[in-house]
């Protein structure tokens, strides 16, 4: 099985926590503010869940609160499958201000934007929550708690707000951090539970949920009629302080900036200081290829001489230059009848790939009104699968066009994990492969040249004519000796 040298840990989680992002802000204001009121929505959901685990609970103190905090993972396990966005997790996008992909307006509009749909969305559910009476489940026990929910967090001191959401964000920043590690749904899932349950478990405060939260307390204050209040053996005075101006003073607005100082800054600012110093020399993320060995019975009858890339590459003439401005490099990429190509620095160091999907996506951003000065860098993309000038042609094809995973899906143990009546040739021609087309190819750590799909199909083209035509002439003579 081919596959390509990663560089796992803290640095490659920090790669893929940037480009992350850097995708907060390339949403249009129409999509992030549906998809931030999606986010209010879901969260406030999950309060409800938390509410309706925890009414009339006497399960004790540590083991209600934490029933209530594995119900309340519901909602970001919500935002993070349902692609929502969510303000406590879009402050990472600090990371992309740090990086310069970003301008400090264009972080504080996304924060914006992203903090005002997921208020939208919270007041929207109070509004069906408050319509549907859920307040008056178990005789009214579930509203008075959300009453006591909502009054509890208006009564800590500015600094202990403050804290509280710090130590808040800490954890769904984290819980957001982890789910880089894995494509898979269901373990994405698993991660956030566990974050998600101690911060609320412990009571750290979270402002989104609180959007939902106190205008929840506040509505069921002023609206529930007198049969609630009888039912619980209370009344609204008891709850005046349940209001607007107390809500805004001394909850919201020192939970956000605990939130941003929490996630923004411990968590993503934290480790792009940790991480970021050891990669300023190592600007590019190159990784090798490993191609598949061949056995030599199987393989076409042609010299292993004659199907180095080495001998099939185009000249690296073709790599454009970091700072070339990207009009010069769509006509390089013309001249050279290429879809993409490499980018070297002024030491001629490989530091990325750079393709024109990487310029429709740019005029896609920009509305097809390029921006003219943007050079190649500004696009370029810093991950690239290298190969070496040795390598097989074949074992590149092989690589280009075969998914073992797919062809032979067993574990390493040999026990099968999927079952089909499709063949071997059927389940090749049906796979779907994302792998590039063009390889930039590296000789003792230099860029020699680049290598595509159609240059190795050249290579290969021999194999439907006279095979013979291509061997040295000793080789021919064996063969007809033998």
């Amino acid at each position: 099985m081919v596959t390509p040298i990663h560089t796992d840990g803290p640095a490659a989680l920090l790669v893929q926590a940037e480009q992350y992002a850097e995708s907060k802000s390339r949403k249009s204001t129409r999509m992030a503010v549906g998809l931030a009121m999606m986010a209010g929505l879901f969260i406030g959901l999950a309060f409800v869940f938390y509410l309706t685990v925890t009414t009339g609970s006497h399960a004790g103190w540590g083991l209600t609160r934490l029933m209530g905090g594995l119900a309340f993972s519901m909602g970001l396990i919500l935002v993070v499958l349902g692609g929502a966005e969510l303000f406590t997790s879009t402050v990472l996008s600090m990371l992309a201000r740090a990086n310069g992909k970003i301008s400090t307006r264009s972080l504080l509009y996304t924060w914006a934007r992203v903090y005002i749909g997921n208020l939208c969305g919270a007041l929207l559910l109070v509004l069906i929550v408050m319509a549907a009476g859920l307040y008056q489940l178990d005789d009214g026990q579930w509203g008075l708690n959300a009453l006591h929910v909502a009054q509890h967090k208006l009564h800590h001191s500015w600094l202990q707000a403050f804290s509280l959401g710090v130590l808040c964000n800490l954890l769904v920043c984290l819980a957001i951090w982890m789910t880089f590690t894995s494509q898979n749904p269901l373990t994405k899932a698993v991660m956030v539970i566990l974050p998600v349950a101690m911060f609320v478990s412990t009571g750290f405060e979270h402002s989104v949920a609180n959007m939902f939260m106190v205008p929840l307390g506040m509505s069921i204050a002023t609206f529930a009629p007198d049969s609630f209040w009888q039912a619980v053996g209370s009344s609204p005075a008891a709850f005046s302080d349940v209001n607007l101006i107390q809500f805004i003073s001394a909850n919201l607005i020192p939970v956000t900036l605990g939130n941003i100082v929490g996630g923004a800054g411990l968590v993503g600012m934290g480790y792009w200081l940790i991480i970021n110093p050891e990669r300023e020399n190592k600007t590019a993320h190159i990784s090798s290829l490993t191609l598949p060995s061949v056995p030599y019975s199987e393989r076409p009858v042609m010299t292993q001489e004659t199907l180095t890339i080495e001998n099939h590459m185009q000249s690296a003439q073709c790599a454009l230059k970091a700072q070339q401005f990207v009009a010069d490099a769509i006509e390089q990429l013309n001249r050279h009848q290429l879809q993409g190509a490499p980018v070297v620095d002024s030491q001629n160091q490989l530091v990325g790939f750079f393709s024109v999907q990487d310029v429709l996506v740019d005029l896609w951003w920009n509305d097809y009104q390029p921006d003219m000065d943007a050079k190649v860098e500004d696009l370029m993309r810093t991950e690239a699968q290298t190969v070496e000038a040795d390598q097989s042609v074949i074992e590149l094809a092989q690589y280009m066009s075969i998914d073992n995973q797919v062809l032979y899906p067993v574990s390493d143990a040999g026990i099968a994990t999927r079952f089909t009546t499709q063949s071997a040739l059927e389940r090749a021609k049906t796979q779907t492969l994302s792998r590039p087309y063009i390889y930039p190819v590296m000789k003792d750590e230099r860029l020699v040249g680049v290598i595509t799909r159609a240059n190795v199909v050249r290579a290969l083209a021999p194999l439907y004519g006279n095979a013979m035509d291509i061997l040295p002439t000793d080789a021919k003579e064996g063969l007809v000796t033998a």
